[in-house]
């Protein structure tokens, strides 16, 4: 079981829900696609990749999340060992310049171009990559950061290290409609793993280790 630390950042006003019926679409699909019930395929990565290029120049003015759980994770979830992260599903980068803060190096992958281009600034290393075959050899980087994205567990553990940590990060917590509990990540990923927990504004964090 994960272990739960009390929350410190209080959850805002206003927190912006998404609609109840699309978010229990994306939350299945979510599910279903770490249980094995769903297939990723060529043609579901071209549709996804599709969708975000077209909201890529104005997701930063809609952009629903905060960066509490993410700042939580970073000062409560370490140590983390020193080496590249990779930041997956990184879109136009909200998030890089803080990962920066404690990783010497980041590495932000999307599969969508527009998102990668409005990252121009805020990304140093963009890769456009699809998360179920990663372009790094195994074992390449210490820490994978997962902010609302759906979970490859295979090539996830395949690119870590093995003291590497999965930053594992829901920036709306239950709500949100890529949300998985961390228990269930703990249980997909390959191997025996230990997660650290909390909620922190609006959403929710994890971090993950492998237990030896």
């Amino acid at each position: 079981m994960p272990v739960s630390l009390p929350r410190i950042w209080p959850s805002a006003d206003g927190k912006p829900l998404p609609p109840a019926g699309t978010a229990d679409v994306f939350r299945t699909f979510a599910r279903d696609l770490v249980a094995g019930h769903r297939s990723w395929d060529g043609e579901t990565a071209r549709f996804i990749a599709a969708q975000f290029d077209q909201l890529a120049a104005e997701w930063d003015a809609h952009a629903t999340g905060r960066d509490e759980p993410l700042h939580d994770a970073l000062d409560r979830g370490g140590p983390f060992p020193h080496g590249a992260c990779l930041e997956l599903g990184s879109g136009t980068g909200l998030f890089t310049q803080l990962l920066l803060s404690v990783f010497p190096r980041v590495i932000s992958v999307d599969l969508s171009e527009q998102m990668l281009h409005e990252a121009v600034g805020r990304s140093p290393a963009r890769v456009r990559a699809d998360a179920t075959a990663l372009p790094l050899a195994d074992a390449q980087v210490s820490a994978v950061a997962a902010i609302d994205m759906l979970l490859f567990p295979a090539e996830t553990v395949r690119v870590l290290a093995p003291d590497g940590v999965l930053l594992w990060i829901n920036q709306l917590g239950e709500d949100g409609p890529l949300h998985l509990p961390a228990a269930d990540v703990a249980a997909a990923l390959p191997g025996n793993w230990q997660a650290v927990e909390s909620d922190a504004g609006w959403g929710s964090w994890a971090v993950l280790r492998r237990t030896r």
